[in-house]
């Protein structure tokens, strides 16, 4: 477990992939930029954050088959795909087929429940059957299956000159074992553990148990090692949001630290009837981070990262961002990075 002189063993990096909706090009290129970026500065992994009708990632399926093709080693994953929005078995095609062109380096990560703003877009999303889509964990574990092989069909055979497979094609054997969940609640990370997927953590947990942080976290945490066959070899990210300023110019300083203060008041105490307690995030050189990191509970829990990159920031900030993350902060972790 993370504590100085127990190194990291892997980094990762979050992005929402924000673009301009009058001209979303160049935004989605900054993002593969960022990526080839990450693999150059020896970043394990690149998430992506998922977002329906708004201004970043719609598609992160897509982003991860183009960054697949200019990228040889990094690994890519979602961070996380909203399943409500989701046909399984489609996506178990979509995610298969990158997998594949990627050499074996996809990492999805995936969450179930009502999609985001339900009401306003149940008619254009199932119109006619809004009533009978299920969101509850069976739909994860439809995708599951499908990634797995198990079948789709109850016909495999010849039909005149075409061949048809009762499972998902193409099929990745070792996708399934790197299939996420993003939990929120004990509930949630009992059901991964159980089901035999990989935990991914956030700044945002439902206070449960206590109001601390930290303290909820690491109670998720060892919940889904309980449960899970692997217990304490089972795989957990955490993706708190770091800023670290060792290279950052006087108004980057400022603007980091105004984003922070901004961001502050809504992690004094839980939020709205779910109760939902938001991480502070941390600002800061390498070694107050560091420091910060190794006296959080839950950080002490995991050996891998996916530290989130705030939302709003320009391409130069996160270019001076990734590369303290890789050449300062990492380091002090114990981390080393990959060739």
């Amino acid at each position: 477990m993370p504590q100085p002189g127990t190194a990291l063993e892997k980094l990762g990096f979050l992005t929402i992939g924000l673009f301009d909706g009058q001209d979303p090009g160049p935004g989605h290129q900054v993002t593969l930029a960022m990526i080839d970026l990450g693999e150059r500065l020896g970043f394990d992994s690149a998430w992506l954050r998922h977002r329906h009708l708004q201004f970043g990632i719609s598609s992160p399926v897509a982003i991860m088959a183009a960054a697949s093709q200019r990228t040889t080693r990094i690994e890519l994953g979602t961070a996380v795909t909203p399943l409500g929005w989701e046909n399984p078995l489609r996506l178990a095609e979509e995610l298969a087929t990158v997998d594949i062109l990627s050499g074996g380096r996809i990492n999805p990560g995936v969450s179930v429940g009502p999609p985001m703003n339900w009401d306003s877009v149940r008619g254009a999303l199932y119109p006619g059957t809004a009533g009978d889509e299920d969101f509850s964990y069976e739909r994860v574990s439809r995708l599951l299956r499908f990634v797995a092989g198990e079948n789709a069909a109850s016909f495999a055979g010849t039909v005149g000159f075409e061949q048809f497979s009762a499972r998902v094609e193409p099929h990745s054997p070792g996708l399934r074992s790197r299939m996420w969940y993003g939990a929120a609640s004990l509930s949630s990370a009992k059901w991964a553990g159980e089901n035999e997927v990989n935990l991914l953590t956030s700044s945002v947990v439902k206070a449960e148990e206590s109001e601390d942080f930290a303290e909820v976290q690491l109670s998720q945490i060892r919940t889904f090692r309980d449960s899970h066959p692997a217990g304490a070899a089972a795989r957990v990210s955490q993706g708190l949001v770091v800023i670290p300023t060792d290279s950052a110019s006087p108004a980057q300083r400022e603007k980091y630290a105004a984003y922070v203060a901004a961001r502050t008041p809504r992690t004094a105490a839980p939020v709205g009837p779910a109760r939902m307690m938001f991480a502070r995030d941390i600002l800061g050189t390498s070694e107050e981070i560091a420091e910060a990191l190794y006296a959080h509970v839950a950080f002490r829990e995991v050996t891998e990262v996916a530290f989130a990159l705030p939302f709003s920031f320009e391409h130069e900030d996160y270019v001076q961002i990734l590369t303290d993350m890789a050449t300062r902060l990492g380091p002090l972790l114990g981390w080393t990075p990959k060739g």
